[in-house]
């Protein structure tokens, strides 16, 4: 028996009016997913447990079989786990995003936070600004006197570390959940620490705002990444042995460090993808093979796909729409396809981390959808793989329990 999970990155939402009162899930074509639906057992999971930020690190922590309620710290420790960054006791660990920050003759304050991922930078550019930053006097001065260095990426998700520090009552807002507000509303604080990254904010923007790639990148119609945004702070903490808990090999597909880091600490394989991106065009075609290819010297393989959360968070209704016809279409088909031409039984979870609204463009915690199909019983339910569906059948109310469902029925 082979198992696999498909991880739908934000998909699930509320009922947008402009879709007629639909969700994105119940408008888009969905035929694989909702055939899987019909034939398995589906319903509803709580992955983020009440009282936590409904993220992807909460959410994908549970799914793993790691509860967040006694491991979780923040993203970014989760993240430098994927990358080898190693936290020493006293340092903290924060996302660094790339942002876009209202042009114009605004004070710093009262710039709206336009994009959390600068015009989606990736690569050379992004890699650039981070490192511009680190060549200006007075910002390295300052990062310098904060104990703080930065690791790049090659996308907008860079990671910094500030060594011996106190980050307890610091609170640092995800830029994705605040979009067209100003920054002031948003700035660090809780901590006295809050003020030096604050400050570091504010050298940063003098410094991007006109640089040469940013300039070049108005000209060329695209967003500017002329800020960086501090958040997901935390420390380094242990998580639970996955091979340990299930019985189970595995490894994880994704192009997300989150995702990766996670593997990392639970003791799975990281397979990487060429062409993975995290955005709608990333290689789906590249990540089936990879899932295939794990499968051959692994039980379990998960599978991840960042495009509907990136979509929303954009305001791309219609991209978001396209993401989950993709994963149906060029994940979920030729998955099951190959794994049926195999052979091999196998059980497939297919799901999505957290609800991601068109309504806000930021996350938001409730049950999500899921279903666990396995290729030997076709149950008959007639349901489809959407939210309201979900909530007719098996509530789960707790992500922890959901890997049990996947592996045990």
């Amino acid at each position: 028996m082979k198992y696999v999970l498909v991880i739908g990155d934000g998909m699930a939402d509320d009922p947008v009016p402009e879709l007629g009162g639909q969700t994105p899930l119940q408008y888009a074509e969905t035929p694989c997913m909702d055939k899987l639906a019909s034939a398995g057992v589906t319903g509803s999971v709580l992955t983020v447990p009440y009282g936590l930020p409904p993220g992807s690190d909460v959410a994908i922590l549970s799914i793993f079989g790691c509860d967040p309620k006694s491991c979780y710290t923040g993203r970014a420790p989760l993240e430098a786990a994927a990358t080898g960054i190693v936290l020493s006791p006293g340092d903290a660990c924060y996302r660094c995003n790339m942002v876009t920050l209202e042009d114009g003759a605004a004070v710093f304050e009262d710039k709206k936070i336009v994009s959390h991922s600068g015009g989606s930078i990736e690569g050379d550019d992004s890699d650039a600004l981070l490192a511009a930053l680190f060549e200006s006097p007075v910002f390295r001065q300052a990062a310098e006197k904060a104990g703080l260095s930065a690791y790049p990426a090659s996308s907008f998700r860079h990671l910094a570390v500030q060594k011996n520090t106190d980050i307890t009552g610091l609170i640092l807002i995800p830029p994705h959940d605040h979009l067209g507000e100003t920054v002031g509303q948003n700035l660090p604080r809780g901590s006295s620490n809050a003020a030096v990254l604050e400050n570091l904010m504010r050298l940063a923007h003098e410094v991007l705002d006109g640089h040469r790639i940013n300039i070049r990148r108005r000209a060329e119609g695209k967003l500017p990444a002329n800020g960086i945004w501090f958040w997901a702070e935390g420390a380094a903490a242990p998580l639970t042995d996955f091979v340990s808990k299930y019985g189970k090999t595995g490894g994880v597909i994704s192009a997300v460090p989150l995702c990766q880091g996670i593997a990392a600490l639970t003791g799975l394989e990281i397979v990487r993808v060429e062409g993975a991106t995290g955005e709608l065009d990333t290689n789906y075609e590249g990540k089936v093979d990879a899932v295939i290819e794990t499968l051959k010297n692994h039980d379990f393989a998960a599978v991840h796909i960042e495009a509907p959360d990136e979509c929303t968070h954009n305001g791309d209704t219609k991209g978001k729409i396209q993401a989950i016809e993709l994963i149906d279409s060029r994940i979920v088909a030729p998955l099951t396809k190959r794994l049926t031409e195999s052979g091999s039984d196998y059980r497939m979870l297919v799901m999505t981390d957290h609800r991601t609204l068109t309504s806000t463009r930021g996350h938001d915690a409730g049950p999500v959808p899921y279903t666990v199909y396995d290729s030997r019983f076709d149950k008959k339910t007639g349901l489809v793989f959407c939210e309201e569906d979900a909530g007719r059948g098996q509530y789960v109310p707790a992500g922890t329990e959901l890997m049990k469902k996947l592996f045990d029925g």
